[in-house]
Protein backbone atom coordinates (compact mmCIF):
# COMPACT_ATOMS: atom_id res chain seq x y z
CA UNK A 1 0.00 0.00 0.00
CA UNK A 2 0.72 3.27 -0.87
CA UNK A 3 0.60 5.94 1.87
CA UNK A 4 0.52 9.80 0.69
CA UNK A 5 0.57 12.83 2.01
CA UNK A 6 -2.57 15.22 2.08
CA UNK A 7 -1.01 17.55 -1.00
CA UNK A 8 -0.39 14.14 -3.12
CA UNK A 9 -4.11 13.14 -2.50
CA UNK A 10 -4.50 16.53 -4.33
CA UNK A 11 -6.14 17.80 -0.95
CA UNK A 12 -6.22 21.70 -0.79
CA UNK A 13 -6.17 23.34 2.55
CA UNK A 14 -8.94 24.98 3.75
CA UNK A 15 -11.38 23.75 1.50
CA UNK A 16 -14.45 21.78 2.86
CA UNK A 17 -14.23 18.03 3.29
CA UNK A 18 -17.96 16.98 1.82
CA UNK A 19 -17.06 13.06 2.51
CA UNK A 20 -15.32 11.57 5.60
CA UNK A 21 -14.40 8.15 5.91
CA UNK A 22 -12.52 6.11 8.91
CA UNK A 23 -11.77 2.85 9.37
CA UNK A 24 -14.37 1.78 7.65
CA UNK A 25 -15.33 -1.96 7.15
CA UNK A 26 -17.96 -3.86 5.14
CA UNK A 27 -18.51 -7.99 6.06
CA UNK A 28 -20.47 -10.04 3.53
CA UNK A 29 -21.31 -13.69 4.73
CA UNK A 30 -21.44 -16.11 1.98
CA UNK A 31 -23.76 -19.18 2.54
CA UNK A 32 -22.43 -22.69 1.44
CA UNK A 33 -26.01 -24.40 2.12
CA UNK A 34 -27.24 -25.94 -1.28
CA UNK A 35 -30.96 -25.47 -0.15
CA UNK A 36 -32.98 -24.30 2.30
CA UNK A 37 -33.24 -27.89 3.93
CA UNK A 38 -29.66 -28.34 4.44
CA UNK A 39 -29.81 -24.58 5.99
CA UNK A 40 -32.36 -26.02 8.60
CA UNK A 41 -30.47 -28.92 9.67
CA UNK A 42 -26.90 -27.04 9.49
CA UNK A 43 -28.17 -24.01 11.75
CA UNK A 44 -26.87 -23.13 15.15
CA UNK A 45 -23.35 -24.40 15.99
CA UNK A 46 -22.60 -26.60 13.36
CA UNK A 47 -24.21 -23.56 10.75
CA UNK A 48 -20.59 -21.76 10.99
CA UNK A 49 -18.63 -24.28 8.59
CA UNK A 50 -21.25 -23.98 6.22
CA UNK A 51 -20.69 -20.05 6.09
CA UNK A 52 -17.93 -17.89 5.44
CA UNK A 53 -16.97 -14.82 5.94
CA UNK A 54 -15.59 -11.99 3.06
CA UNK A 55 -14.67 -8.74 3.93
CA UNK A 56 -15.49 -6.05 1.05
CA UNK A 57 -13.79 -3.47 2.29
CA UNK A 58 -11.24 -3.30 4.95
CA UNK A 59 -9.80 -0.27 6.81
CA UNK A 60 -10.68 2.37 4.00
CA UNK A 61 -9.49 5.93 5.08
CA UNK A 62 -10.57 8.42 2.91
CA UNK A 63 -11.72 12.24 2.60
CA UNK A 64 -13.44 13.85 -0.18
CA UNK A 65 -13.50 17.20 -0.48
CA UNK A 66 -15.71 19.47 -1.90
CA UNK A 67 -15.86 20.74 -5.68
CA UNK A 68 -13.64 17.70 -6.82
CA UNK A 69 -13.81 14.49 -9.06
CA UNK A 70 -12.46 11.30 -7.47
CA UNK A 71 -12.17 8.00 -9.69
CA UNK A 72 -12.40 4.81 -7.48
CA UNK A 73 -10.74 2.06 -9.80
CA UNK A 74 -9.67 -1.45 -9.36
CA UNK A 75 -10.37 -5.01 -11.09
CA UNK A 76 -14.04 -6.60 -10.19
CA UNK A 77 -13.86 -7.41 -6.84
CA UNK A 78 -11.84 -4.67 -5.51
CA UNK A 79 -14.73 -3.43 -3.63
CA UNK A 80 -15.13 -0.17 -5.35
CA UNK A 81 -19.06 -0.42 -5.92
CA UNK A 82 -19.61 -1.75 -2.08
CA UNK A 83 -17.51 1.81 -1.49
CA UNK A 84 -19.63 3.55 -2.96
CA UNK A 85 -22.47 2.30 -1.63
CA UNK A 86 -21.27 2.90 1.63
CA UNK A 87 -20.95 6.47 0.96
CA UNK A 88 -24.52 6.88 -0.46
CA UNK A 89 -25.89 5.47 2.82
CA UNK A 90 -27.64 2.16 0.78
CA UNK A 91 -25.21 -0.02 3.00
CA UNK A 92 -23.80 0.04 6.71
CA UNK A 93 -20.30 -0.45 7.26
CA UNK A 94 -19.84 -3.24 9.94
CA UNK A 95 -17.12 -1.40 11.05
CA UNK A 96 -15.69 2.69 11.08
CA UNK A 97 -18.03 5.69 10.29
CA UNK A 98 -19.27 7.81 7.31
CA UNK A 99 -20.14 11.37 7.10
CA UNK A 100 -21.84 13.48 4.49
CA UNK A 101 -22.64 17.22 3.94
CA UNK A 102 -25.10 17.88 1.15
CA UNK A 103 -27.55 16.55 -0.75
CA UNK A 104 -26.48 12.96 -2.60
CA UNK A 105 -27.79 11.51 -5.24
CA UNK A 106 -26.56 8.40 -6.74
CA UNK A 107 -26.27 6.22 -9.82
CA UNK A 108 -25.37 2.67 -8.38
CA UNK A 109 -27.03 0.21 -10.00
CA UNK A 110 -29.52 0.16 -13.57
CA UNK A 111 -32.46 1.20 -12.79
CA UNK A 112 -31.77 0.97 -9.10
CA UNK A 113 -34.61 3.10 -7.19
CA UNK A 114 -37.23 2.61 -10.57
CA UNK A 115 -40.79 0.47 -9.49
CA UNK A 116 -40.86 -1.60 -12.71
CA UNK A 117 -45.12 -1.15 -12.05
CA UNK A 118 -45.19 2.12 -12.45
CA UNK A 119 -44.19 4.89 -15.47
CA UNK A 120 -41.36 6.73 -16.27
CA UNK A 121 -43.38 10.00 -15.21
CA UNK A 122 -44.33 8.01 -12.32
CA UNK A 123 -41.13 7.37 -11.34
CA UNK A 124 -39.36 10.72 -11.95
CA UNK A 125 -41.63 12.07 -9.31
CA UNK A 126 -41.03 8.67 -6.86
CA UNK A 127 -37.03 9.49 -7.22
CA UNK A 128 -37.05 13.16 -7.27
CA UNK A 129 -38.89 12.94 -3.99
CA UNK A 130 -36.64 10.26 -2.56
CA UNK A 131 -33.51 12.79 -3.81
CA UNK A 132 -35.33 15.58 -1.61
CA UNK A 133 -37.11 17.53 -4.28
CA UNK A 134 -40.82 18.60 -3.18
CA UNK A 135 -43.53 17.80 -6.11
CA UNK A 136 -43.59 21.74 -7.23
CA UNK A 137 -40.03 21.47 -7.98
CA UNK A 138 -39.90 18.31 -9.64
CA UNK A 139 -42.85 19.56 -11.94
CA UNK A 140 -40.88 22.93 -12.77
CA UNK A 141 -37.96 20.51 -13.71
CA UNK A 142 -40.09 18.15 -15.65
CA UNK A 143 -39.72 18.74 -18.94
CA UNK A 144 -35.84 19.24 -18.58
CA UNK A 145 -35.72 15.99 -17.10
CA UNK A 146 -37.51 14.91 -20.14
CA UNK A 147 -35.97 16.04 -22.71
CA UNK A 148 -32.38 15.56 -21.57
CA UNK A 149 -33.51 11.68 -21.51
CA UNK A 150 -34.84 11.72 -24.36
CA UNK A 151 -37.15 8.94 -23.88
CA UNK A 152 -39.98 11.06 -25.47
CA UNK A 153 -43.15 9.01 -25.57
CA UNK A 154 -42.38 6.27 -23.69
CA UNK A 155 -42.55 8.27 -20.53
CA UNK A 156 -46.02 7.12 -19.64
CA UNK A 157 -44.91 3.29 -20.26
CA UNK A 158 -44.07 1.15 -17.70
CA UNK A 159 -40.33 0.95 -17.12
CA UNK A 160 -40.32 -2.63 -16.67
CA UNK A 161 -40.91 -2.48 -20.59
CA UNK A 162 -37.53 -0.33 -20.83
CA UNK A 163 -34.35 -0.96 -22.39
CA UNK A 164 -31.56 -1.26 -20.37
CA UNK A 165 -30.29 2.39 -22.07
CA UNK A 166 -33.83 3.96 -21.91
CA UNK A 167 -33.60 3.30 -17.76
CA UNK A 168 -29.79 4.57 -17.38
CA UNK A 169 -31.49 7.61 -19.74
CA UNK A 170 -33.75 8.15 -17.24
CA UNK A 171 -32.07 7.55 -14.09
CA UNK A 172 -29.11 10.04 -14.84
CA UNK A 173 -31.74 12.78 -16.25
CA UNK A 174 -33.81 12.62 -12.56
CA UNK A 175 -30.44 12.13 -10.95
CA UNK A 176 -28.20 15.38 -12.58
CA UNK A 177 -31.78 17.66 -12.34
CA UNK A 178 -31.86 17.04 -8.28
CA UNK A 179 -29.04 19.82 -7.69
CA UNK A 180 -26.90 17.40 -5.75
CA UNK A 181 -24.03 18.58 -3.57
CA UNK A 182 -22.46 15.02 -4.69
CA UNK A 183 -23.03 12.61 -7.15
CA UNK A 184 -22.50 8.82 -7.02
CA UNK A 185 -21.88 6.93 -10.62
CA UNK A 186 -21.36 3.81 -11.08
CA UNK A 187 -20.67 2.20 -14.39
CA UNK A 188 -23.74 3.42 -16.05
CA UNK A 189 -21.77 5.79 -18.51
CA UNK A 190 -20.97 2.53 -20.03
CA UNK A 191 -25.03 2.15 -21.00
CA UNK A 192 -26.49 3.64 -23.49
CA UNK A 193 -25.81 4.88 -27.23
CA UNK A 194 -22.40 7.06 -28.09
CA UNK A 195 -24.68 10.54 -28.42
CA UNK A 196 -26.39 9.95 -24.72
CA UNK A 197 -22.66 8.93 -23.00
CA UNK A 198 -21.13 12.31 -24.68
CA UNK A 199 -24.31 14.18 -23.49
CA UNK A 200 -23.52 12.39 -20.01
CA UNK A 201 -20.04 13.71 -19.81
CA UNK A 202 -20.56 17.09 -21.02
CA UNK A 203 -23.23 17.26 -17.89
CA UNK A 204 -20.52 16.03 -15.83
CA UNK A 205 -17.95 18.66 -16.89
CA UNK A 206 -20.40 21.33 -16.46
CA UNK A 207 -20.82 19.87 -12.78
CA UNK A 208 -17.21 20.21 -12.28
CA UNK A 209 -17.37 23.83 -13.84
CA UNK A 210 -19.89 24.99 -10.63
CA UNK A 211 -18.10 23.28 -8.09
CA UNK A 212 -20.24 20.33 -7.73
CA UNK A 213 -18.33 16.99 -6.28
CA UNK A 214 -18.34 14.08 -7.96
CA UNK A 215 -17.04 9.86 -7.22
CA UNK A 216 -17.26 7.80 -10.22
CA UNK A 217 -16.22 4.14 -10.74
CA UNK A 218 -15.80 3.39 -14.00
CA UNK A 219 -13.59 0.62 -15.75
CA UNK A 220 -12.29 3.23 -18.51
CA UNK A 221 -9.29 4.23 -17.72
CA UNK A 222 -9.36 7.03 -20.02
CA UNK A 223 -11.86 8.80 -18.35
CA UNK A 224 -10.58 8.64 -15.09
CA UNK A 225 -7.48 10.61 -16.36
CA UNK A 226 -9.63 12.90 -18.54
CA UNK A 227 -11.65 13.42 -15.59
CA UNK A 228 -10.94 12.99 -12.53
CA UNK A 229 -8.48 15.17 -10.17
CA UNK A 230 -7.11 12.47 -8.37
CA UNK A 231 -7.97 8.32 -7.92
CA UNK A 232 -8.42 5.88 -5.66
CA UNK A 233 -7.03 2.44 -6.33
CA UNK A 234 -8.31 -0.58 -4.39
CA UNK A 235 -7.17 -3.83 -4.32
CA UNK A 236 -8.92 -6.90 -2.28
CA UNK A 237 -10.93 -4.15 0.02
CA UNK A 238 -7.72 -1.85 0.97
CA UNK A 239 -6.73 1.63 -0.45
CA UNK A 240 -3.53 1.00 -2.99
CA UNK A 241 -2.72 4.15 -4.13
CA UNK A 242 -4.95 7.98 -3.31
CA UNK A 243 -3.40 10.53 -5.61
CA UNK A 244 -2.38 10.85 -9.23
CA UNK A 245 -4.67 9.59 -11.68
CA UNK A 246 -2.20 8.85 -13.98
CA UNK A 247 0.11 6.85 -11.08
CA UNK A 248 -3.43 5.16 -10.02
CA UNK A 249 -3.86 3.86 -13.72
CA UNK A 250 -0.46 2.52 -14.27
CA UNK A 251 -0.31 0.82 -11.40
CA UNK A 252 -3.54 -0.61 -12.13
CA UNK A 253 -2.69 -1.50 -15.05
CA UNK A 254 0.18 -3.06 -13.53
CA UNK A 255 -2.24 -5.49 -10.86
CA UNK A 256 -3.93 -6.47 -13.70
CA UNK A 257 -1.30 -7.69 -16.04
CA UNK A 258 -0.04 -9.75 -12.81
CA UNK A 259 -3.36 -11.32 -12.33
CA UNK A 260 -3.10 -11.95 -16.08
CA UNK A 261 -0.24 -13.66 -15.91
CA UNK A 262 -1.27 -15.85 -13.10
CA UNK A 263 -4.10 -16.53 -14.45
CA UNK A 264 -1.90 -18.00 -17.79
CA UNK A 265 0.05 -20.28 -15.38
CA UNK A 266 -3.13 -22.05 -14.39
CA UNK A 267 -5.14 -22.70 -17.32
CA UNK A 268 -4.35 -26.49 -19.02
CA UNK A 269 -2.01 -26.34 -21.80
CA UNK A 270 -3.37 -27.08 -24.71
CA UNK A 271 -1.83 -30.45 -26.50
CA UNK A 272 -0.35 -29.52 -29.74
CA UNK A 273 0.26 -31.11 -32.17
CA UNK A 274 4.07 -32.33 -33.34
CA UNK A 275 3.72 -31.73 -36.78
CA UNK A 276 2.41 -28.36 -36.55
CA UNK A 277 5.03 -26.13 -34.73
CA UNK A 278 4.75 -23.70 -31.80
CA UNK A 279 5.39 -20.28 -30.58
CA UNK A 280 7.15 -20.86 -27.54
CA UNK A 281 8.05 -17.01 -26.27
CA UNK A 282 7.85 -13.52 -26.96
CA UNK A 283 10.28 -10.54 -25.94
CA UNK A 284 9.84 -6.87 -26.32
CA UNK A 285 12.07 -4.37 -25.22
CA UNK A 286 13.36 -0.74 -26.01
CA UNK A 287 16.40 -1.07 -28.94
CA UNK A 288 19.77 -0.99 -26.13
CA UNK A 289 17.45 -1.49 -23.43
CA UNK A 290 16.24 -4.41 -21.50
CA UNK A 291 12.70 -6.49 -21.37
CA UNK A 292 10.49 -4.47 -18.84
CA UNK A 293 11.53 -1.23 -20.11
CA UNK A 294 9.13 1.27 -21.28
CA UNK A 295 9.04 2.36 -24.87
CA UNK A 296 9.89 5.85 -25.05
CA UNK A 297 7.98 8.03 -27.79
CA UNK A 298 10.52 8.01 -31.12
CA UNK A 299 12.08 5.07 -29.59
CA UNK A 300 12.63 1.76 -31.62
CA UNK A 301 10.98 -1.15 -30.32
CA UNK A 302 12.63 -4.88 -30.64
CA UNK A 303 10.80 -8.24 -30.69
CA UNK A 304 11.72 -11.39 -30.38
CA UNK A 305 9.60 -13.94 -31.34
CA UNK A 306 11.04 -18.21 -29.82
CA UNK A 307 9.24 -20.70 -33.15
CA UNK A 308 9.61 -24.34 -32.84
CA UNK A 309 8.61 -27.01 -35.41
CA UNK A 310 10.46 -30.90 -34.72
CA UNK A 311 9.65 -32.14 -37.77
CA UNK A 312 10.41 -29.53 -40.29
CA UNK A 313 8.38 -26.51 -42.18
CA UNK A 314 9.67 -25.24 -45.39
CA UNK A 315 7.89 -22.36 -45.43
CA UNK A 316 6.18 -20.33 -43.08
CA UNK A 317 5.41 -17.06 -42.06
CA UNK A 318 6.13 -14.79 -38.73
CA UNK A 319 3.59 -12.87 -37.72
CA UNK A 320 3.14 -10.39 -34.64
CA UNK A 321 0.30 -8.23 -33.98
CA UNK A 322 0.01 -5.45 -30.98
CA UNK A 323 -3.55 -4.50 -29.13
CA UNK A 324 -4.35 -1.71 -26.65
CA UNK A 325 -5.55 -3.07 -23.64
CA UNK A 326 -8.93 -2.71 -24.44
CA UNK A 327 -8.50 -5.17 -27.06
CA UNK A 328 -7.98 -2.59 -30.73
CA UNK A 329 -5.31 -3.38 -32.83
CA UNK A 330 -2.74 -1.03 -32.80
CA UNK A 331 -0.02 -2.05 -35.36
CA UNK A 332 -0.09 -5.70 -36.94
CA UNK A 333 2.52 -7.20 -39.76
CA UNK A 334 4.15 -10.59 -40.50
CA UNK A 335 7.08 -11.66 -42.12
CA UNK A 336 5.27 -12.40 -45.80
CA UNK A 337 4.01 -8.64 -45.40
CA UNK A 338 7.26 -7.49 -45.33
CA UNK A 339 9.06 -9.67 -47.96
CA UNK A 340 11.46 -11.18 -45.40
CA UNK A 341 12.04 -15.24 -46.51
CA UNK A 342 12.75 -17.23 -43.58
CA UNK A 343 14.80 -20.31 -43.76
CA UNK A 344 13.31 -23.81 -42.78
CA UNK A 345 12.00 -23.87 -39.88
CA UNK A 346 13.65 -26.89 -37.63
CA UNK A 347 13.35 -26.98 -34.09
CA UNK A 348 13.51 -23.77 -32.45
CA UNK A 349 14.43 -20.35 -34.30
CA UNK A 350 14.02 -16.80 -33.01
CA UNK A 351 13.14 -13.93 -35.44
CA UNK A 352 13.07 -10.30 -34.22
CA UNK A 353 10.96 -7.78 -35.44
CA UNK A 354 12.17 -3.84 -35.19
CA UNK A 355 9.97 -0.87 -35.31
CA UNK A 356 11.36 2.58 -35.79
CA UNK A 357 10.13 5.33 -34.26
CA UNK A 358 7.59 4.32 -32.29
CA UNK A 359 4.70 6.79 -31.20
CA UNK A 360 2.69 5.39 -28.62
CA UNK A 361 0.17 6.76 -26.47
CA UNK A 362 0.32 6.37 -22.63
CA UNK A 363 -0.78 2.38 -21.70
CA UNK A 364 -0.47 -1.58 -21.84
CA UNK A 365 0.25 -2.79 -25.29
CA UNK A 366 -0.19 -6.49 -25.53
CA UNK A 367 1.57 -8.57 -28.30
CA UNK A 368 0.18 -11.26 -30.25
CA UNK A 369 2.36 -13.80 -31.82
CA UNK A 370 1.43 -16.19 -34.25
CA UNK A 371 3.14 -19.27 -36.62
CA UNK A 372 1.41 -19.60 -40.07
CA UNK A 373 1.12 -20.83 -43.23
CA UNK A 374 1.98 -19.45 -46.88
CA UNK A 375 -1.89 -19.57 -47.20
CA UNK A 376 -2.52 -17.96 -44.36
CA UNK A 377 -3.38 -20.40 -42.30
CA UNK A 378 -2.66 -20.14 -37.93
CA UNK A 379 -0.80 -23.44 -37.12
CA UNK A 380 -0.43 -21.85 -33.48
CA UNK A 381 -1.16 -18.55 -32.03
CA UNK A 382 0.34 -16.92 -28.39
CA UNK A 383 -2.25 -14.71 -27.97
CA UNK A 384 -0.80 -11.74 -25.46
CA UNK A 385 2.05 -13.42 -25.21
CA UNK A 386 4.15 -10.48 -23.41
CA UNK A 387 3.50 -6.54 -22.55
CA UNK A 388 5.05 -3.35 -22.56
CA UNK A 389 4.24 0.26 -21.67
CA UNK A 390 4.55 4.00 -22.76
CA UNK A 391 5.25 6.12 -20.59
CA UNK A 392 3.20 8.65 -18.99
CA UNK A 393 2.66 11.88 -21.17
CA UNK A 394 0.74 14.82 -19.35
CA UNK A 395 0.23 17.23 -22.49
CA UNK A 396 -2.12 14.59 -23.81
CA UNK A 397 -4.22 11.59 -23.90
CA UNK A 398 -4.95 8.50 -26.22
CA UNK A 399 -3.04 5.77 -28.47
CA UNK A 400 -1.14 8.06 -30.56
CA UNK A 401 1.96 10.16 -29.20
CA UNK A 402 2.35 13.21 -30.93
CA UNK A 403 4.35 16.61 -29.63
CA UNK A 404 1.75 19.23 -29.50
CA UNK A 405 1.70 22.67 -30.03
CA UNK A 406 -1.00 25.04 -29.60
CA UNK A 407 -1.01 28.68 -31.13
CA UNK A 408 -3.47 31.58 -31.93
CA UNK A 409 -3.90 32.61 -35.43
CA UNK A 410 -6.21 35.42 -35.72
Amino acid sequence: MTTATDTEKGLIPGRPTIVEIEGVAKRFTIRKDNSLKERIVTFGRAGRRHKEDFWALDGIDLKVQAGTTVGLIGHNGSGKSTLLKVIGGILDPTRGTVARRGRVAALLELGAGFHPDLTGRENVFLNASILGLSREETEAKFDDILTFSGIGDFIDTQVKFYSSGMYVRLAFSVAVHTDPDLLLVDEVLAVGDEAFQRKCLDKIRSFQAEGRTIILVTHSLGQVVELCDRAVLLNKGKIVLDGNPREAVADFRDILEGRRLDEKKEQPVAVQRRDDGRVLAVRAFPAGGTVGEPIAPGGDLKIQVDFEHKDGLDEWVAAVQIDNEMGQVVYGTTSKRLGTPLPRLIGQKTVELTLHDVNLGTGKYFINASLMDMAGRHLHDFPQATSFDAPDYELAVGILHARPEMAEIS
